[in-house]
């Protein structure tokens, strides 16, 4: 079944199928060691399913009713989420793992949909830690199997549907054949604008944060700037979340009630909201999103002040 953003109307949450298709996520933008000023290649495609023109042909914001409660003003414009729990929910239905990451990019297309129909602008999903690269070889290989099938399956459904896709993380660890494809796949959508997807892969906080100070030393180095030039607004410029238009997640949502953030976007999460849910990534659903957004809504930001 491929990935579709139709948005006809469902019942609040609908679970995941284990053994539906991946669509996967995995665009490549950077680490073929080419200059890396935009540091995340962006993907962006019209989005309109094939057969429901006239739906994606509307905007989601003009044709989509919110839930009760839910405010169009307050919705984030860019949330984050750390996918955890795909390994325990497979092994809870005594199923192979692969069945949990299949499970879970299934969540992953309800939430893609869902943000499409709220209006939400970008979301970042945490899809391979740099810390994932000591898990046992075989899981290792069975994610980067995943990662290939869902972008040769799926380009042509984030064309169509509008959707920027941008990957960021430490990239030349990958296998080469999967870094072209990634290349190819930011490429062919790059100019889509109707939603953002950052994928994460390869990624840690502290990997970005270095990256961007050894850019800055370089430029230095080089005499392009001066080191009493580095300020806030430079460091960020070199973070590899430079890719959006909005770089600093208003939300950030982890499942399967671990309360961490696990190294991931280290200097972008420094005012956002945290939201922890006890679900696994799995049974993440519509039901669950609306309470971590209607928490959200709830809450007062004050950004230190």
């Amino acid at each position: 079944m491929p990935f579709s953003l139709y948005f006809s109307p469902t019942p609040l949450i609908t679970a995941p199928s284990p053994l539906s298709k991946p669509f996967f996520l995995v665009p490549y933008y950077h680490k073929l060691h080419a200059p890396k000023s935009p540091l995340c290649s962006s993907m962006e495609h019209a989005l309109t399913h094939q057969g429901k023109q006239e739906a994606f042909d509307r905007r989601p914001e003009d044709s989509q009713a919110l839930p009760l409660g839910l405010r169009r003003d307050a919705m984030p414009s860019h949330v984050a989420v750390i996918m955890d729990g795909n390994r325990r929910w497979a092994r809870l239905r005594d199923l192979p793992v692969r069945s949990g990451y299949e499970a879970g990019v299934e969540s992953l297309r309800k939430i893609v949909e869902i943000c499409c129909k709220w209006g939400i602008k970008v979301l970042s999903v945490f899809a391979f830690s740099s810390d994932n690269w000591f898990r046992p070889k075989v899981e290792v290989e069975l994610l980067m199997s995943l990662f290939e099938r869902g972008m040769q399956e799926d380009t042509g459904i984030f064309s169509r549907e509008n959707i920027r896709i941008s990957v960021i993380g430490d990239l030349t660890k990958l296998p080469k054949a999967l870094q072209e494809l990634m290349v190819n796949l930011e490429e062919a959508t790059k100019n889509n604008t109707r939603f953002q997807l950052i994928v994460a892969v390869s990624y840690s906080g502290h990997y970005d944060v270095v990256q961007a100070c050894q850019r800055l030393a370089l430029k230095a180095k080089c005499g392009l700037i001066e080191p009493s030039d580095i300020n806030v607004s430079l460091m960020e410029q070199e973070l590899e979340t430079n890719c959006t238009e909005f770089p600093h997640p208003d939300l950030l949502i982890r499942t399967s009630g671990e309360f961490r953030i696990s190294n991931f976007m280290l200097w972008q999460l420094a005012y956002t909201e945290l939201f922890f849910s006890q679900s696994l990534w799995p049974d993440f659903g519509e039901a669950e999103f609306l309470k971590a957004l209607l928490a959200f809504q709830q809450r007062q930001r004050r950004y230190g002040v």
